[in-house]
């Protein structure tokens, strides 16, 4: 099935089954069951079975997945049995922690080149890295062919910064700036929005006491 015709949540789901079979390679687990995983991920076994089947059949009834198999077989789903080369622009707070968890993935992602606009930044080293301006942005894209930017960068300046990345030749943006991005078709964003996210379980607080109490009620 083409890409393009499988949702997103799928995708999403697809890191969080390889986490999973991770770890059970260190705990010398070879095979897992559809239930096994989707009792271990809080998921429905058949959705399981469901979003793995979108990209062949992987599993053997009656004994389920061969791990190891499996692992392989999503990390060239996910395109990161290839090295994936990714530039940073934003050497702050945020930047300086993203770029110091770079040296513990294990997968073929890295962030290979960090940016910034801030002189007093710039020539300051980050986790071997050393911060380039934003000047040499497009020349590092091109010789280290990296392919993904993350913006960790106000969100003020967050939009310049996309425009730079997508005209540098850059395909796909993380984007950490709480503001939402314009950028054209060809390039995919994703958003992570710690604030939406902080206040959706804000939301959650009161209301999980609230079910609990109809719940007692009935």
């Amino acid at each position: 099935m083409k890409s393009d015709k499988i949702s997103e949540a799928v995708v999403r789901r697809l890191p969080v089954y390889l986490r999973y079979l991770n770890e059970l390679v260190q705990r010398e687990v070879t095979t897992v069951s559809s239930q096994e995983l989707g009792q271990r991920l809080d998921l429905n076994p058949a959705q399981i079975r469901k979003d793995l089947a979108y990209f062949g059949d992987f599993g053997r009834k009656g004994i389920g997945y061969d791990v190891s198999y499996l692992i392989e077989k999503i990390r060239h789903i996910l395109k990161i049995d290839q090295q994936i080369n990714v530039a940073l622009v934003g050497a702050g707070n945020l930047g300086h922690a993203l770029s110091n968890y770079n040296a513990y993935l294990k997968d073929n992602m890295k962030i290979v080149a960090i940016f910034d606009a801030f002189g007093p930044k710039i020539g300051s080293n980050i986790n071997s890295l050393t911060v380039k301006p934003m000047e040499e942005l497009t020349e590092a894209v091109q010789k280290d062919n990296i392919r993904i930017g993350i913006i960790t960068v106000p969100d003020t300046e967050a939009q310049n910064v996309a425009d730079q990345l997508i005209e540098s030749g850059i395909e796909a943006i993380l984007n950490f700036a709480p503001t939402i991005l314009k950028t054209p078709s060809h390039v995919r964003i994703h958003h992570a929005d710690f604030t939406t996210d902080l206040l959706s379980l804000a939301y959650y607080l009161e209301n999980g006491k609230e079910d609990e109490l109809d719940d007692n009620n009935e």
